[in-house]
């Protein structure tokens, strides 16, 4: 390390997501390569855990759509200035457009360097290519580079860095065959409709459409119709005010005749027994993904995924898995592809890399290069 630095990010809020999580990840970088870390948002439940890294928070919202977020331009102004910041980093679009603004009023000596996150594949407009104002801008996948490059080609290519998430897999182990066995008789003791010999499908994701859930309900009613006793699992789907949604998928899967064999539910915590206790993991958003960090996490674990080739998945599954990858919204091929995995259960041969440390090092290496 040349020299100590103070670096801030910038972000709406620390509930939970991957904004959160990768915001929580570079602040405990950070701190252990003995570098000071700010982070400033509205505060939530990650932020005893952010503090717990050694990180500092200041509760400002910043996220808020509102003309009242203009507030916090002048104190994020004494905030870079009176604890010398080196690094302002940005990972949302109100967020970086409040951090701007503060810096813009500095004179250029007293100037931190500005750093964007590109997470999501945003609507291009005036609003959104904020994200591509940075000095850098990191982008979490090759996807989200040319997505950058076709929406605002007027960007300096020279300043987009692709820095892809990662994840630890000491946190995703492999499982053994005797640990799915304990995996999944613990989930059908929970949820008994996913009990009995067949196999199991796993498709984690919030209470949205976009995530797949409708293709996944017409894929199990394939499965079964086809004589495979399938079941399907789908963790996170059941959420606070989303009761519409889940009774549109209930519907669903009542027209189909396969409630019977569902089980939609509320977020696990233990993520990483889930996708050992299945046989084979989906990822079918129907809008294209910035990364896909579930194909990794299962993958790890060593468990198939199927799922839409385009946006991140498709790069993930086409680099590590090319069998899982089938053309955007063909049910018959993923009905096919399924049977096919199904059929010839093996475990993918990927030994994943700590591709969450690769991550860390490379964002501090830019900052260091920066300052």
């Amino acid at each position: 390390m040349s020299r100590r630095l103070t670096v801030v990010q910038l972000l709406p809020a620390l509930e939970a997501g991957g904004v959160e999580r990768s915001t929580l990840e570079i602040a405990q970088a950070l701190v252990q390569a003995g570098h000071r870390a700010i982070v400033v948002s509205a505060g939530g439940r990650l932020l005893p855990q952010l503090q717990a890294l050694g990180a500092e928070h200041m509760a400002m919202d910043i996220g808020r759509k509102s003309l009242l977020s203009l507030r916090h331009v002048r104190p994020l102004q004494r905030l870079f200035v009176d604890q010398q910041v080196d690094i302002v980093h940005a990972r949302s679009r109100l967020p970086a457009w409040i951090g701007r603004m503060a810096l813009r009023g500095l004179p250029a000596a007293r100037r931190p360097r500005f750093v964007t996150t590109v997470h999501g594949l945003n609507s291009p407009s005036r609003y959104s290519q904020v994200m591509a104002s940075g000095d850098r801008v990191i982008c979490v996948s090759e996807t989200v580079r040319a997505h950058v490059l076709r929406h605002y080609p007027g960007t300096d290519a020279s300043r987009l860095q692709v820095i892809p998430r990662g994840i630890d897999p000491a946190d995703f182990p492999q499982a053994s065959a005797g640990e799915s066995v304990q995996a999944r008789r613990q989930v059908a003791e929970y949820w008994p409709q996913l009990a009995g010999d067949g196999p199991l499908l796993l498709l984690p994701g919030r209470g949205t459409r976009l995530k797949g859930h409708a293709d996944a309900l017409q894929l199990l009613a394939g499965l079964r119709g086809s004589g495979v006793d399938a079941r399907l699992w789908l963790p996170g789907a059941r959420q606070a005010g989303r009761d519409a949604y889940i009774d549109e998928l209930e519907g669903l899967a009542r027209a189909l005749g396969i409630a019977s064999a569902l089980a939609i539910t509320p977020p696990t915590a233990a993520i990483a027994q889930a996708y050992a206790a299945c046989d084979l993991v989906l990822q079918l958003s129907r809008k294209p993904e910035a990364f896909g960090r579930t194909v990794l996490e299962a993958l790890a674990v060593g468990r198939p995924v199927l799922g839409w080739s385009h946006g991140g998945v498709g790069e993930l599954l086409q680099h590590w898995q090319p069998e899982g990858a089938i053309a955007p919204f063909d049910a018959g091929a993923l009905l096919q592809g399924a049977a096919r995995m199904l059929a010839n259960p093996s475990a993918p041969a990927v030994t994943m890399p700590d591709s969450l440390r690769a991550m860390q090092a490379a964002t501090l290496a830019l900052y260091e290069q920066l300052a």
